[in-house]
C-alpha cells in the first residue's frame, strides 16, 4: 500500500500550527504527515544499502531502522515530556509483539484457513533470545527500585548494557547474513526488508538527497507534533500512559504494520516477524538506551524505571509471544488472540491512573 499520498500533511499540519489550530487536529495533521516520511526513510535507506553492499548496508538499516522513533522521542522529551516517551516505548513493543503480529497472523492466515503458517527455526530463536534480554533489561531497574535511590544511575548503566547487546546483535547479524539471503534472520534488519520487491530505482546522490530531506521533515512535523501533544492528550481525556502506549507510539509503526500484513499475507511469516518482534527488541535494546542518553545531555529525568502496569503488560506480552513462537507454526486464530490480549490491555491502559509507579 503506497502512503506517499498523506505526505499532503505536512503543509496542512503546518498551516494549522501556525494558526494555533485545535491541538487536535495539529496533532492528527502531524501524525498522518509522519507516517510516509517513515517509509521514505526505510526506502531511501535500502537503496543506499544497495550501492554499499551487504555489510555495510545492513550496518546502514540497523543504524537508520528506528530513526523515525528516536528522532519523535527525542523532541518529546525536550518538551518535557518524560512519561509519554517512556510509556511510548512501551506502546511500541505490545503493539508490535500483540497487534501488528496478531493482525498478520490473521491476515495470512485467513488465505488458508485451514492451513498452518510455519516460519523458521533460527529466526525465532533468535528473535525469542533478544526478546527475552530485552524485557529483563526493562525489569530490572523497576526491581531495584524498592531498595535504592539511585535510579538514575541504574537506568543509565543497564541502558549502556542493552546498546552492547544491540551492537553485538549487529555483529551476528552481518556475520550470518549471506549475501543472497532472502530471509531476515535477526531482529536488526526488520524496518528495511520490508522494501524487497519494491525497490525505489533511485541513484545513491537521489537517495541520500531523499535521506536529508526526509529526516529535516521528520524533525520539524515531530517538534509540531509533540507540541501539540499533551493538550490533545487532555482534550480527549487521556492520562499520559495511556497517550503514550496507544497514540505516540502508533505513529511510527503505522508503515511498519502495513508491511507487516503483507508479507504474512504473501506467505512470508519471518519476515512479518522480522518487522514486529524484531521491531520490540530494537525499542528495548537501541531507542530506549538512547533516550536515557538523550535525557541526560539535555537535562530530562528519563530513565528505564516504568510503571508497574507497563511491566505487567510487557512481561505477560512476551509470555504469550514466546510460548506461540516455540512451536514453529500458527494458525490464525492465534494472532486472533493476540490482538484481544492487546485490545484487554487497551481498556486497563484507558482506566489505569496518571501515575503508576
Amino acid at each position: 500500500m503506497n502512503l506517499r499520498w498523506l505526505l499532503i500533511f505536512i503543509p496542512l499540519g503546518l498551516t494549522l500550527a501556525w494558526f494555533n489550530a485545535n491541538p487536535l487536529l495539529v496533532f492528527a495533521a502531524s501524525a498522518l504527515a509522519i507516517i510516509p516520511l517513515a517509509g521514505l526513510m526505510g526506502d531511501a535507506t535500502e537503496s543506499l544499502a544497495r550501492f554499499l553492499g551487504p555489510t555495510l548496508g545492513g550496518l546502514l538499516n540497523a543504524t537508520l531502522g528506528n530513526a523515525p522513533e528516536i528522532i519523535i522521542g527525542f523532541f518529546a522529551l525536550r518538551h518535557g515530556l518524560v512519561d509519554m516517551v517512556k510509556a511510548s516505548i512501551t506502546g511500541s513493543i505490545l503493539g508490535n509483539l500483540l497487534f501488528g503480529l496478531g493482525v498478520s497472523i490473521v491476515a495470512g492466515g485467513l488465505q488458508a484457513p485451514k492451513q498452518k503458517m510455519g516460519f523458521g527455526g533460527e529466526s525465532s530463536r533468535v528473535h525469542t533470545g533478544l526478546l527475552m534480554m530485552a524485557t529483563f533489561g526493562l525489569i530490572i531497574p523497576a526491581v531495584f527500585n524498592f531498595s535504592t535511590n539511585t535510579d538514575r544511575e541504574i537506568s543509565l548503566e543497564i541502558a549502556v548494557i542493552l546498546f552492547l547487546v544491540y551492537l553485538l546483535s549487529v555483529a551476528y547479524t552481518l556475520m550470518m547474513a549471506a549475501p543472497d539471503s532472502q530471509t531476515d534472520t535477526g531482529a536488526v534488519e526488520h524496518k528495511h526488508s520490508e522494501s524487497e520487491g519494491e525497490e525505489s530505482g533511485w541513484s545513491r546522490n537521489q537517495a541520500l538527497a531523499i535521506l536529508a530531506a526526509v529526516t529535516i521533515g521528520l524533525a520539524v512535523m515531530s517538534e509540531t507534533m509533540t507540541d501539540a501533544l499533551d493538550p490533545a492528550a487532555k482534550a480527549m481525556g487521556f492520562t499520559p500512559l495511556f497517550a503514550g502506549v496507544f497514540l505516540l507510539a502508533l505513529v511510527g509503526n503505522t508503515a511498519e504494520l502495513i508491511n507487516s500484513v503483507r508479507f504474512a499475507r504473501q506467505n512470508q511469516l519471518d519476515l512479518s516477524l522480522g518487522i514486529t518482534v524484531g521491531g520490540s527488541t530494537q525499542m528495548a535494546l537501541l531507542v530506549a538506551p538512547l533516550l536515557v542518553f538523550f535525557g541526560l545531555a539535555i537535562g530530562q529525568p528519563m530513565n528505564l524505571l516504568f510503571s508497574q502496569f507497563e511491566l505487567i503488560a510487557i512481561i505477560l506480552t512476551t509470555y504469550a509471544v514466546i510460548t506461540m513462537l516455540q512451536s514453529g507454526f500458527v494458525r490464525w486464530a492465534a494472532g486472533a488472540t493476540l490482538v484481544a490480549l492487546y485490545l484487554m490491555l487497551g481498556v486497563g491502559f484507558y482506566y489505569a491512573p496518571a501515575t503508576g509507579i
